[in-house]
């Protein structure tokens, strides 16, 4: 008998780290904020101790970084602790029961107590790296910092802009998503040479007092707003907490600063009389950058850009989708800004590539895949569907698991994204049952043919089923969000 607890013990054991492992992986993915967690433990709850048995690979893997390490080793501890006590004050049933609490009623909540048991250790670690990146950035009195933060548009722009800058000064940007406090600093502490003349400095948010936060560690001397929109809902609650924290970026910068704003969006344009502004706008309207004559092909896009002054050059680029344009134009106020003529920016334009997962065009040979699976909101995946809507002589194929974090919002938004997906796609392949749901009502609501409607349970499924859709036509597929493990 004795025997045989132990060895249930053991089983239990081995699955309940299982568990842990998987619990980390998801808080990883949820930013290691113990309220975003709490509330998808709540919403998943099957799912902490499912996940843990899954042979599939994960979209986002398991980071090791040194602070998850620091967390499993806190778990971990926590049970060897209970089986030392138990060792000395229980028996075999007493382990059996502890382990199985362990498992089952601790499990999905151990990354949280080990977060907070850690709390004090991880920030005297945060505290020592930013006073060192603060420190560095001082040293730098002639380096001038951008800040650029936007509901969406905001890390293609960092890309486009470094790239037009680099035509005549030596930049740093912080890499691919890098824009919370974090990862700004790993940016400065690992990346930030004596040589850099400019420091791009992406900044998300996700709550009020973000970007504050970001900005009293780099203190900007410019900023760009790209886009305001209703995303992370759930974390703001309301739009003009959104408007409020997105501006935090112009109420940081020092007298003389510019913030570039873009006039195309209605909440920024409505905020933006107490700044020294410089706006840019590729949907007509006043502002002091324009972009005229817009087309676009399987090529590329070809624009006219106005500059102060009445300067004008025609540019061509190799990317797609009418709000690139937007973005490339942001990016071409500050670098005409701060020096390089419009003539001199024509050539790194025409170099831009897509940036990664954000309307990205993969030619596939007998397939065009259309990656816009970057983290997906309804202005953004508006856009994406007027892109594909332009291929209008090929086979249009949308997969997308719809938008989340749209807080109360969520259901009537992604309905009408259904709506417009019917209007511009041939197909249309769902990834998700729950999340399927209100935008196939919007996609029927349209009058889209049922025949041509899919609904699955995975991206691989999705995938297969576009390439064994029968048809003549050249397929082009748009990839609109591929959502994180936390949220399939």
């Amino acid at each position: 008998m004795k025997i045989a607890m132990l060895i249930i013990s053991l089983i239990l054991t081995l699955y309940s780290f299982r568990v842990i492992l998987h619990g980390v992986h998801m808080f990883q993915q949820n930013g290691y904020k113990n309220k975003v967690h709490r509330k998808w433990i709540r919403e998943n709850y099957l799912r902490c101790f499912t996940g843990a048995l899954k042979s599939t690979p994960s979209k986002k893997p398991l980071v090791m970084t040194p602070r998850v390490v620091r967390l499993l080793i806190t778990v971990v501890a926590l049970f060897v602790i209970g089986c030392i006590i138990n060792r000395f004050v229980g028996n075999g049933i007493t382990l059996l029961v502890f382990v199985a609490v362990y498992c089952f009623i601790l499990g999905p909540y151990l990354p949280i107590i080990g977060n907070v048991i850690n709390s004090p250790v991880e920030k005297s670690i945060s505290r020592g790296f930013i006073t060192k990146a603060k420190k560095s950035l001082e040293s730098m009195k002639d380096l001038t910092v951008i800040g650029i933060t936007g509901s969406y548009g905001k890390t293609s722009v960092k890309f486009y802009l470094n790239t037009l800058l680099s035509a005549k000064f030596d930049v740093l940007a912080t890499p691919e998503s890098y824009n919370t406090p974090m990862g700004v600093v790993k940016t400065i502490n690992t990346m930030l040479r004596p040589t850099h003349q400019i420091f791009l400095c992406e900044m998300g948010a996700r709550n009020v007092g973000d970007i504050k936060e970001l900005c009293d560690i780099v203190h900007p001397d410019h900023g760009i707003i790209t886009s305001i929109g209703p995303q992370h809902l759930e974390s703001f609650h309301t739009m003009e907490n959104i408007i409020s924290t997105k501006f935090e970026l112009a109420d940081a910068l020092p007298k003389g600063g510019t913030i570039f704003l873009n006039d195309d969006n209605d909440y920024i344009r409505a905020h933006h009389e107490d700044y020294h502004v410089t706006s840019y706008a590729a949907l007509g309207g006043e502002a002091d950058y324009r972009a005229m004559g817009i087309e676009t092909s399987r090529k590329g896009t070809c624009f006219t850009v106005e500059a102060p002054g009445g300067e004008r050059e025609e540019i061509a680029t190799k990317l797609i989708g009418a709000h690139n344009v937007a973005n490339i134009l942001g990016a071409i106020a500050v670098a005409h800004s701060m020096g390089i003529s419009l003539k001199e920016l024509k050539i790194p334009v025409r170099r831009l590539e897509s940036v990664e997962h954000r309307l990205q065009l993969i030619d596939k040979g007998s397939i065009t895949i259309i990656d816009d699976a970057y983290n997906s909101n309804p202005a953004g995946a508006k856009a994406a569907l007027d892109t594909l809507a332009m291929f209008d002589k090929d086979q249009k194929i949308l997969i997308t698991p719809g938008m989340v974090e749209l807080g109360k919002e969520e259901e009537t938004l992604n309905q009408a994204f259904g709506g417009q997906a019917a209007a511009a796609a041939d197909d249309i392949i769902l990834v998700g049952q729950k999340q399927a749901v209100p935008i196939a009502r919007g996609i029927r609501e349209a009058g889209f043919p049922e025949e041509h409607l899919f609904i699955l349970d995975s991206f691989n499924e999705a995938m297969d089923c576009a390439i064994r859709l029968p048809g003549t036509k050249h397929k082009v597929i748009l990839l609109e969000n591929d959502l994180p493990d936390v949220l399939l």
